[in-house]
């Protein structure tokens, strides 16, 4: 079977307002040349792009999907919340959380992100794909139920596991979260459940700055089924390969989860602006192999990547194709002008040593 890869045009047309980094335009903050949000459409676009010239995208299944509906949404967003954020999009768009800005049609185009992770995990779980990549905008880890923050309008991996769960089409999902930044909204949503075990790994003390801590581990039947592994700035390719072997596969292993979901962000790569942890196009790949093979061993190789941050225009491209590449198993690949002088910027072994000692306090904490 296929990997599929869900995508829309009208996903890169979601605004995100008059923000410069990731403050408001105003004061002593001049605006953008180019006007916008680091979440800008340019990222998604142009992995999109490479896929295409490259050849990948033949050999993925490319499809777009249905928006979700509103009973999916329901699921988790309460109607007031579903209300305010209608009438704000119908009416020229704003700002109903902390930055995460929207233009006209931006509840549609948050639907829309929404239904492609949707269909990215029904696909898997009907046996139409293999594993499946949502090139999903806008975001969603960061969305509470009732509260939009950091680019994140919608919880997109919470509403599409939740209308799994109501067609009775898995009852047991695992979330591992690379983004650079804590994954406080899917937790906030599962933080009591022991259906869903949800996973982050993320840059201590970047964002938000009041979640992601280690000791954060859930809530009544939700205890010990959330796990937040921040690491210090700097980690790099090591490190993460090293988390996921010591921590990650021995989670999902004591889990068994029916399908593995990623919310596959890019902001840890060593050149994106809101980030400073040294990951490579070459650690995405190897982590992917990495929950590739926990699948088979799981759960018979379901796996849905749901694309999250990543806000280098010029790197997100290629790591994302090194990502497709590794789930297609195709013997395409898109060969970057970083590798070499990304490899001589990782820790050396004195600093590495120090990254493997936290680690060490995890797998104590955590118990493996």
């Amino acid at each position: 079977m296929k990997t599929g890869f869900f995508w829309d045009e009208k996903c890169f047309w979601h605004g995100g307002g008059n923000y410069a980094f990731t403050q408001p335009v105003g004061g002593n903050v001049q605006p953008y040349a180019s006007g916008g949000l680091p979440e800008d459409p340019e990222t998604k676009r142009r992995l999109k792009n490479l896929i295409d010239v490259t050849g990948l995208a033949k050999e993925l299944l490319c499809q777009s999907a249905e928006p979700a509906s509103m009973q999916d949404l329901r699921r988790v967003h309460p109607d007031s919340y579903l209300t305010a954020f209608k009438n704000m999009s119908d009416t020229g768009g704003g700002e109903l959380g902390l930055r995460a800005p929207f233009g006209q049609g931006g509840y549609e185009i948050a639907a829309l992100s929404a239904g492609l992770v949707k269909g990215a995990l029904f696909s898997v779980l009907a046996g139409d794909c293999q594993n499946a990549y949502a090139l999903s905008r806008p975001p969603g880890h960061h969305c509470l139920p009732d509260f939009p923050n950091g680019f994140c309008l919608l919880s997109n991996i919470a509403i599409a596991v939740e209308a799994a769960f109501a067609q009775g089409l898995t009852s047991r999902v695992a979330i591992v979260d690379w983004d650079v930044h804590h994954g406080n909204g899917t937790e906030a949503v599962f933080y009591d459940r022991d259906d869903v075990l949800t996973i982050s790994i993320h840059q201590e003390n970047n964002y938000p700055l009041d979640t992601g801590a280690a000791v954060d581990c859930g809530s009544g039947d939700g205890v010990g089924y959330n796990m937040n592994i921040p690491l210090p700035p700097g980690a790099g390719h090591a490190t993460y390969l090293e988390t996921m072997q010591r921590l990650v596969l021995p989670a999902l292993d004591n889990f068994a989860p029916d399908v593995i979901i990623i919310a596959c962000g890019y902001d840890a790569a060593a050149i994106d602006p809101l980030s400073r942890m040294m990951a490579t196009a070459q650690t995405f790949q190897d982590m992917t192999g990495m929950v590739m093979t926990a699948a088979e061993e799981l759960c018979d190789g379901r796996l849905v990547m749901a694309h999250e941050g990543g806000y280098s225009e010029i790197y997100v491209p290629f790591c994302g194709h090194a990502i497709l590449t590794q789930m297609s198993g195709s013997d395409i690949e898109a060969d970057g002008p970083f590798a070499d002088t990304f490899e001589i910027r990782q820790p050396n072994a004195r600093v590495q040593a120090f990254y493997s000692s936290i680690i060490d306090d995890y797998v104590e904490l955590f118990g493996f």
